[in-house]
């Protein structure tokens, strides 16, 4: 068995280091050929002894892959190794597909329950509810599980069979379903909004994005020809497929304009990517929405209008992900997603909020520091800077959720609660108009009455920390009783929290409330209603002087 493993070693190393020779620049020396020579053949060696003689079994993929991980991680977030087990998750971040039966799955507790059936899919058009709970897959409990474990049994092959065990107000009950191809839609939702604005969102950068933006945005403007602007909403969209972010700014920006350009160490990685098509508007007023999870593809779209000065950014600073990736295929079926180059948008600016070729003592890598933050100018002349994601034209204050509205979603405790709610009212009204009135509220409010939901405020995180400096410093027996009578206040306001935080807690009911009845498109529209960075965007597209002045960099004036 030594020997076998031997030579398959053997047979690895010699293939990984004609592989990892071959691109490299010819101007390097042949010493660091003989340096990765060298260092594959001492893995080889510690990876067949420590297989060999170490005291109990040991699981050479596992060991492997550990090896693999640990080794990537040195370089940053997005160089990642995917071996063949995984193959059906890489499928759904390139192509936002995958087999499956259609359906969210939360884990509370040790139980694991359906959370959101998706429209029209096979979870869906089997009945299956949100609040199901799930008790075997294929004949396997689901006992000691967790929600990735049952997630991978309920994935499969497109058109193969897959055996629920569930339980539905203590009925037990089974259902077979077939998988299918999960292709989840880029755009979920798409619309007019007050003011004659439109409206689309795009949650990844998969296949086709750019292609259904521009069918919404045509068919909008079809349909309503007195619309006056158009918000094109990014936030939490994580990035995906470049080509499809540089077609997607191709819809209001002329043909033949350079988007991005990449630049890496390897020559033929280094690329331009201009628009190629025939514009769909280069006229109406655009809003792009984003927040500080909006990145990558994300960030090329709304950088390279601000840059082309054709549409006014609003939110929050993005993320700052300036860094490309290729899938790259291994042997076995296996897969590497690789950092290539960084990507440079219009301005000549790049995004990359963190240096990971340095790191501080503890190993952390660095956010690009201030004094090396380049200004760069728009196409209009305005000033704007590299190394910290997009920054909005105009800003809108990020409205953090509070403890007590964290602890009830933390304690699924407003998912209980609709769970309950859906069985007594067989319709809602539609998302545009639904509100949770006063009964609703005061339903969910006795609902809770026998709750524990205690939860400590970051106001009272503070006076501990008091508490601790001051006794440390000896001045605790000086200002105890002061912080006494803080934390009693605290106490006494904390009860009326329900009360004060009834606005917060209520949207969080709407939207839990919409999807049960008009599934997630539908919590989206309704979502739309009192969202300030959409009120903020209609009000701009609105105001078209206010619009100019911003694009001019005179905002404010």
């Amino acid at each position: 068995m030594y020997n076998k493993l031997k030579h398959s070693f053997a047979i690895v190393c010699l293939l990984a280091v004609v592989l990892c020779i071959m691109p490299v620049r010819a101007q390097e020396t042949s010493d660091r050929g003989f340096e990765l020579a060298k260092n594959l053949e001492i893995f080889s060696t510690l990876y067949q002894t420590l297989y060999v003689n170490y005291v109990d079994d040991v699981d050479p993929g596992k060991t492997m892959k550990t090896a693999i991980d640990a080794m990537l991680a040195a370089l940053d977030p997005y160089t990642v190794y995917y071996p063949e087990s995984e193959m059906e998750d890489v499928k759904l971040q390139l192509l936002g597909q995958y087999g499956g039966v259609g359906a969210l799955i939360q884990q509370q507790g040790d139980k694991i329950y359906i959370s959101e059936p998706y429209k029209d899919l096979p979870a869906d058009k089997a009945g299956l509810k949100a609040g199901d709970r799930i008790l075997a897959v294929n004949g396997e409990s689901t006992e000691g599980k967790n929600n990735s474990n049952v997630s991978s049994a309920m994935r499969g092959q497109a058109g193969t069979e897959v055996k629920l065990k569930l339980e539905r107000d203590g009925k037990v009950f089974e259902r077979t379903l077939t998988r299918a191809e999960i292709k989840l839609p880029n755009v979920p939702y798409y619309g007019m909004l007050p003011g004659d604005i439109g409206y689309v969102k795009l949650d990844e950068f998969t296949q086709d994005a750019a292609k259904n933006v521009r069918t919404a945005f045509k068919e909008l403007k079809t349909e309503h020809p007195e619309m006056k602007g158009f918000i094109l909403d990014l936030r939490n969209n994580g990035g995906g497929l470049l080509n499809e972010a540089v077609d997607l700014v191709n819809t209001w920006v002329p043909k033949g304009q350079l988007v991005v350009e990449t630049k890496g160490k390897i020559a033929s990685k280094n690329a331009k990517f201009s628009t190629r098509m025939a514009p769909e508007d280069t006229e109406i007023p655009v809003a792009v929405l984003i927040n500080e999870y909006s990145a990558s593809a994300s960030e090329i779209t709304a950088g390279s209008l601000q840059d082309f000065d054709r549409a006014v950014i609003v939110g929050s600073r993005s993320y700052g992900k300036g860094l490309v990736q290729n899938v790259l295929p291994l042997v076995y079926n296996t897969q590497m997603k690789v950092t290539v180059s960084k990507y440079y948008i219009p301005s000549g600016r790049c995004i990359q909020a963190i240096d990971y070729s340095h790191r501080d003592e503890n190993g952390k890598a660095t956010k690009v520091p201030d004094s090396l933050k380049t200004a760069f100018k728009t196409k209009g002349g305005r000033t704007v800077y590299d190394g910290f994601g997009i920054e909005p034209d105009v800003e809108v204050k990020v409205e953090y959720m509070s403890a007590l509205s964290t602890e009830l979603m933390r304690k699924f405790y407003i998912f209980d609660f609709v769970n309950q709610y859906v069985k007594t009212h067989p319709t809602v009204p539609a998302p545009s108009q639904f509100v949770v009135t006063d009964e609703i509220y005061n339903d969910f409010v006795r609902y809770l009455s026998d709750k524990d939901y205690s939860y400590t405020t970051e106001t009272e995180e503070y006076i501990k920390d008091l508490r601790k400096t001051a006794k440390e410093e000896n001045y605790l027996d000086a200002i105890a009783a002061t912080l006494d009578r803080l934390e009693e206040q605290m106490k006494q306001d904390k009860s009326d929290d329900l009360t004060k935080f009834r606005k917060e807690i209520s949207e969080l009911l709407k939207s839990e409330i919409l999807v049960r009845y008009y599934y997630s498109a539908g919590r989206l529209e309704g979502s739309l209603v009192d969202d300030p960075e959409v009120r903020k965007a209609i009000e701009i597209l609105s105001d078209k002087a206010e619009y100019n002045r911003i694009l001019k960099g005179k905002a404010n004036e």
